[in-house]
């Protein structure tokens, strides 16, 4: 078993971090141990069984509020004993202030105990791939001239149609002059597959970028297979948003909070900021991961119906392997809403403060 996971628990939730790789806002879920702050992505509605990322706690400095970032007032800074910067991003003030002073006591109780061996396994103080473009990697990539060559290959019997092995794409980046070294051209295919720029092709590399770290998620490996996003073909193309009025966004702040959200359209699930409002009534909800002030999204309570459902079974129009804690709301417009909560707790908080409002 992991050592990891054999230390007592004391606080986990979502928190948006930005990464190290790529300075860009993922949101993770995040579990708070004596020594040390763990991370997981979230595959769907289900969190992802492996750990994508470790913070060690011996030494830490904090810093909060960490008023660096315009666009976001609720993150917070962590500074490793090795130097490595960590900007996390809460839902609310309350909670921000709540992980910074569990983080902290973590930290005092490990001064406390006087020194002991730090572990290995923290992500590194710097990268060369910082602040690298991933998108003008992956536009030199799909060059007809000059990028990948896609091919038919087989696998374990079946052909797969326009793929590329994972060592071909290795061999490019170090040709190219985009890594130095094939270790470091691995890390940034991972990269690239982390933000669903490349996807895998086939059962061999889709367990690797399930199962392994980041740095470890793309295989040098001449079986492996990997192919471009199905969506490049489709950059450039943006959804237009429903304007929204200012009068949604004038009520009283009821309650705000990380939920995870299944689609309309893809039925996949995303994690989303959920914030109630009053007077008038609305729910609306943000990307996390985007810097944009607006919502994606709302709707407004007056005829809403909102139930819970029963965590025995996948409900009718939920797609995915969900985790429970499932609650589903019913606009006036009869358009449905399925919502998962972090915890049972919370989904009831969440419909009993939605009713209030209905």
């Amino acid at each position: 078993m992991d050592t990891d996971k054999k230390n007592t628990i004391l606080k986990e939730g979502f928190l948006v971090k930005r990464g190290h790789l790529v300075p860009n806002w993922k949101a993770r879920w995040f579990v708070l141990t004596s020594d040390k702050l763990l991370y997981y992505k979230y595959e769907g509605s289900k969190r992802d069984s492996c750990q994508r990322g470790k913070i060690l706690l011996k030494d830490c400095e904090i810093t909060c509020p960490f008023l660096e970032y315009e666009n976001r007032p609720l993150a917070l800074k962590l500074q490793t004993k090795n130097g490595a910067a960590h900007f996390l991003e809460a839902c609310s003030r309350q909670e921000r202030d709540d992980w910074a002073a569990d983080i902290t006591a973590a930290v005092d109780k490990l001064k406390k105990a006087g020194g002991g061996k730090v572990v290995n396994g923290e992500e590194p103080a710097g990268s060369q791939f910082h602040n690298i473009n991933l998108s003008k990697v992956l536009d030199s990539m799909y060059d007809i001239h000059s990028g990948i060559k896609m091919s038919n290959h087989v696998e374990q019997g079946n052909t797969y149609s326009n793929c590329f092995s994972g060592s071909a794409v290795v061999d490019w980046l170090v040709f190219m002059q985009l890594a130095l070294t094939r270790v470091e051209a691995m890390t940034l295919a991972s990269a690239l597959l982390e933000e669903g720029l490349l996807r895998t092709v086939g059962l061999k590399s889709a367990e690797s970028f399930r199962t392994a770290g980041l740095s470890e998620q793309f295989m040098d490996d001449s079986t492996a297979l990997y192919s471009f996003s199905d969506s490049l073909k489709k950059r450039g193309t943006v959804k237009a948003e429903t304007s929204l009025s200012a009068v949604e966004l004038s009520g009283k702040v009821i309650m705000r909070g990380y939920l995870l959200k299944q689609g309309h359209r893809r039925k996949n699930w995303k994690v989303r900021l959920f914030v109630l409002r009053s007077e008038p009534a609305f729910l609306h909800y943000f990307d996390p991961t985007k810097d944009d002030v607006g919502p994606v999204g709302g709707f407004s309570l007056r005829g809403c119906l909102v139930s819970s459902l029963d965590d025995n079974g996948v409900p009718s129009g939920v797609k995915g392997n969900v985790q429970g804690n499932l609650f589903k709301i019913i606009t006036q417009s009869n358009t449905p809403y399925f919502i998962q909560a972090p915890t049972h707790q919370e989904k009831m908080a969440w419909i009993d403060a939605i009713r209030q409002q209905t």
